[in-house]
């Protein structure tokens, strides 16, 4: 089970993987600027080794998931750690762009890893009344990774420092390794495979005393429903709710974070800002983008998922609009601020919803006996969805102008708004197990699978 160590050293290691996963996906979009002074990229290349960890991580988190509810959160995380360092090493000693693509392509694996067990750790670890905050911790590892890579970016920047820049992933990736020593393994998992001692064991160190019992009582109501995880997946039951999760993720990644995180720079460029500034920018966009999740946590639990989603849809797809129409009227030569401004506002309105609230609902939303391989299945739409963007927008770029650009991920903003109002359930207040039975009641699912 690992060392007995106090609850926030517990939930920060549980994290550490979303910093990792914020790093990677962060550092390429300074790196980019430099690689290509030895490494030749069209527009092409460049979105290919952009994309070329996306392609990983749809590979990771579809086996992740799986393995996790087999093997376990905890050994499955060992592996990622183990992954991430191979992948850093490759990178920051890659002669040509092959190279550079399959160590992209081996740190993807680890970040769809990452994607897909670290909300299902948190979730599981973390009482009923404090999930949200705490399967927050996720979101704000993120933001503390891409703004740590921004910083790298800029520090190595004087010396076109992109093999340190990629390098440095090893850093966190052993502090992640060594950590792992010191986590203990999902109550529910151990629930399930091992004891209830166990898992009370485990529980006494994140939940109080006289919510234990209710919460043991709970899931061995559900333990009672004999089904194995292919079952419950396949279940007609829960496929509405498992392409509800997975469209949510997918909307997470096409609604234009991700041009941002990845091509931040090269917009600033193209609105005349120097290379030294455009990173700059950057790394005031990623320390908006901490703080203002910092402030998700402590609101996170006291405002529906909902409607935070609803107001940061509303807020992403006004800042879209606005800056699209600034640019197309003065000229983008002339709007460098404005884009700041604009994407600034952006990231506002998505660091506090739509960035926290998926990795926290994504495992609220699927059964304890498939929760890992549900949530690596809706990670892994997740990253075509990443992937796509990352693909499509430099491409985008060349053959649009850039309002028209950011024109469109305010349409697919638009779109999901209506999604979250009409489909998504509301998970606030409830635990896990309570979730569980009411996604069953409401199709049927126990008679179902009796019959």
């Amino acid at each position: 089970m690992g060392i007995k160590i106090n609850k926030k050293l517990i939930f920060f290691l549980g994290a550490l993987g979303g910093l990792l996963y914020g790093y990677d996906m962060g550092v390429i979009s300074g790196a980019l600027l430099f690689i290509k002074n030895d490494i030749p990229l069209n527009s092409f290349t460049e979105g290919l080794v952009v994309a070329s960890m996306l392609v990983g991580a749809i590979f990771g988190s579809g086996a992740s998931g799986p393995m996790s509810d087999k093997l376990g959160r905890r050994r499955v995380v060992f592996i990622i750690a183990i992954v991430y360092i191979v992948g850093a090493l490759i990178l920051a000693l890659a002669p040509s762009m092959p190279v550079l693509v399959i160590g992209r392509l081996v740190i993807g694996l680890a970040v769809g890893g990452s994607t897909a067990i670290v909300p299902v750790y948190l979730s599981e670890m973390a009482p009923t009344e404090q999930r949200g905050s705490l399967s927050s911790l996720n979101q704000l590892m993120i933001t503390i990774g891409i703004l740590a890579s921004y910083l790298i970016n800029y520090a190595f920047t004087p010396i076109d420092g992109w093999r340190w820049m990629l390098g440095l992933a090893v850093i966190p990736s052993l502090i992640l390794l060594i950590g792992v020593a010191f986590m203990p393994e999902s109550p529910r998992w151990l629930l399930e495979h091992k004891s209830e001692q166990a898992a009370r064991d485990v529980m006494k160190m994140t939940f109080n005393e006289n919510e234990i019992n209710k919460e043991i009582a709970d899931m061995k109501e559900i333990n009672r429903i004999s089904e194995s995880t292919w079952q419950v997946l396949k279940s007609p039951w829960l496929r509405p709710t498992l392409i509800i999760g997975s469209l949510f993720a997918l909307f997470q990644q096409i609604i234009g974070i991700n041009a941002i995180i990845y091509y931040a720079p090269s917009i600033f460029s193209k609105a005349g800002l120097g290379d030294a500034t455009s990173i700059l920018g950057t790394v005031g966009i990623g320390t908006v983008n901490v703080l203002i999740t910092i402030v998700a946590i402590f609101i996170i639990d006291k405002i529906d998922r909902k409607k935070l989603l609803v107001i940061g849809n509303s807020g992403m797809v006004a800042s879209l609009l606005i800056m699209a129409i600034l640019i197309w009227m003065i000229g983008i030569q002339s709007s460098a601020w404005i884009i700041i401004l604009c994407l600034t506002l952006f990231i506002i309105f998505f660091g506090f919803t739509w960035g926290p609230v998926l990795w926290v609902m994504l495992p609220e939303l699927f059964p304890m006996r498939a929760r890992g391989a549900a949530t690596g299945f809706a990670a892994l739409i997740l990253s075509i969805g990443s992937l796509l963007v990352a693909q499509l927008f430099p491409i985008l770029t060349d053959v649009l102008p850039v309002e028209q650009v950011f024109l469109i991920f305010a349409v697919i903003g638009i779109i999901a708004l209506i999604f979250v109002i009409k489909y998504l359930p509301e998970t606030r207040g409830r635990s896990l197990e309570e979730i569980e039975a009411d996604l069953r009641s409401r199709t049927n699912a126990t008679d179902a699978n009796i019959k």
